[in-house]
């Protein structure tokens, strides 16, 4: 016996195919919003990370740059004591110098040569006197080249003048002072002073 089918086969075949396809974009979308939720979540807990990260970091920059501006402060503070100390011990090196400049020119002096005035200007010693010849200044000038803390005496000027009704020699010389030599010859006992004449 033969079968005839009387419904509707191409309506029912289009339900089905309709069905099948809203079911399919179902799950294509359900898929879909399934890894969309994944991707926002994931890139929302990376963002946070990154933001906690971030703000480790800026408070750890913030944390350096009050030391470097405190090492800063530091460098300051120590360049300044050191500059203290490089005057405290230059004076301290040099606290004696006047007083061995002074005991060397006593020692030093000829008979016959009177100082007008002695000027120091750092290193160097200007000194103005009379002497009663020519000759007086030379020993003077040996004398102060053998003298352990002064060294290189230099003539600037020698001239005849009259004074108190006599004809003298009024002179200017340089001389400079011997630091290093000033130190050691602190450690030894005085030359003796080249024959007066």
């Amino acid at each position: 016996m033969i079968r005839i089918n009387l419904l509707p086969h191409r309506e029912i075949r289009r339900k089905d195919q309709q069905l099948k396809f809203f079911s399919t974009l179902g799950i294509v979308v359900g898929i879909g919003a399934a890894i969309w939720g994944v991707g926002h979540f994931s890139l929302n807990e990376q963002i946070d990370e990154r933001k906690d990260r971030n703000k480790y970091l800026t408070g750890e920059i913030e944390k350096l740059d009050k030391q470097i501006d405190e090492i800063k402060k530091m460098r300051e503070q120590i360049a300044s004591l050191l500059a203290r100390k490089k005057v405290v011990e230059a004076l301290q090196s040099n606290r004696s110098e006047v007083v061995h400049l002074l005991d060397q020119m006593v020692r030093q002096l000829p008979d016959g040569v009177y100082l007008k005035g002695i000027k120091q200007s750092g290193g160097k010693v200007t000194i103005s006197g009379f002497t009663q010849s020519q000759a007086r200044v030379s020993t003077l000038m040996r004398n102060l080249e053998s003298s352990p803390h002064l060294e290189n005496p230099g003539l600037i000027e020698i001239k005849a003048v009259q004074q108190g009704g006599q004809r003298i020699n009024e002179f200017t010389m340089t001389v400079n002072v011997s630091r290093a030599k000033t130190e050691e010859a602190a450690k030894k006992p005085a030359a003796k002073p080249a024959a007066k004449g």
